[in-house]
């Protein structure tokens, strides 16, 4: 009799186990991935893969604080820089796809940086969910106001030979520079420095003519005075420097802008997904972040994940066409 009613005892126990693991997975036996009504479990991190205080950190915090109010949860912003955001963005995309780990992407690592690394090196958008784009912060070419360059035909008619600098290999300030030098024909040495901001003091003390620095970073000396405007890189002329041409409008071909855009690792699910992308219109709908891009110079960008593909793949043959048509290395040997 002992043995009979433990037996039933041990059926029974086996049996609720089985309606609690049931309960547990929706009754939906099989289902392989975490149900998406609970969404968000916990803290929601956005990665940035570049260091405190740049403009793709600032931008990272100012969408992640209207997002976290939007998801009802907090948002921490981690920094973890290293080849132009190539290591925080790989981490990022290994990790499960569950809608709590996001990662800040700049245009650049996808359409500019495979140019000057290996395959092994370059980051893929086919690793990631692209969830939305967020601003355009053009490149602006400056000149030291001792050089007396006021204008691209003091460039190119120049009796010295000038010195240009860049915030660095691979980036989108390196290609636009090049860009314009080889379609100018305008001979010249390059200087790469390690930002915007070394080589925006580069300029101003002279030590270059002429350095390519991003708008945001240059806009207060050239209001200042302290450095001359010469062309932006965006197809269309930048709202916050109206009577500045664009390198297009001069006769050559160079589109280059830095976007930036809020991706997740591949395989979200579709309702994780559309509450992500729901928090990110959330937050660039408020009248803070709008204020945010106003203050830092960034126009608004705000097209869909699949458009940010799309445009970015584009920019990417457009970039490695022109590199060649033109002989242009950006490996900075």
């Amino acid at each position: 009799m002992k043995n009979r009613m433990t037996r039933r005892t041990m059926l029974g126990l086996t049996a609720a186990g089985a309606a609690l693991a049931l309960t547990a997975c929706g009754g939906n036996v099989g289902a392989g991935s975490k149900d998406s009504g609970s969404f968000p479990s916990g803290p929601v991190t956005m990665t940035v893969g570049q260091a405190p205080g740049g403009s793709t950190d600032l931008i990272a915090r100012a969408a992640a604080e209207g997002m976290a109010d939007s998801l009802g949860t907090s948002m921490p912003v981690v920094n973890k820089p290293g080849a132009n955001g190539a290591l925080a963005t790989k981490e990022v995309a290994a990790m499960e796809p569950d809608g709590q780990n996001l990662v800040l992407l700049n245009a650049s690592l996808i359409t500019i940086t495979p140019l000057a690394v290996s395959e092994d090196e370059a980051v893929s958008l086919d690793d990631l969910d692209v969830l939305m784009g967020l601003s355009q912060d053009d490149y602006v070419m400056v000149a030291s106001t001792a050089s007396g360059v006021k204008n691209l035909d003091d460039i190119k008619n120049s009796k010295k030979k000038l010195s240009f600098g860049t915030t660095g290999v691979g980036t989108g300030s390196q290609l636009a520079q090049e860009l314009l030098l080889a379609q100018a024909d305008i001979e010249g040495t390059t200087v790469p420095f390690d930002s915007g901001s070394p080589a925006l003091t580069a300029v101003m003390g002279d030590q270059v003519q002429v350095s390519t620095v991003q708008l945001g970073e240059a806009k207060p000396q050239i209001d200042a005075g302290a450095v001359t405007p010469i062309v932006v890189f965006s197809k269309e002329r930048n709202e916050f420097l109206p009577d500045v041409p664009t390198a297009i409008e001069s006769g050559y071909e160079v589109p280059v802008s830095q976007y930036r855009a809020i991706a997740a690792p591949k395989g979200l699910s579709d309702d994780v997904k559309e509450k992500l992308v729901a928090s990110i219109k959330d937050a660039t709908a408020t009248d803070t972040y709008k204020s945010f891009n106003e203050k830092n110079l960034l126009s608004a960008h705000e097209i869909s994940g699949e458009e940010v593909v799309s445009e970015w793949t584009e920019l990417a043959a457009t970039y490695k066409k022109l590199t060649e048509e033109h002989g242009i290395s950006l490996t900075g040997k």
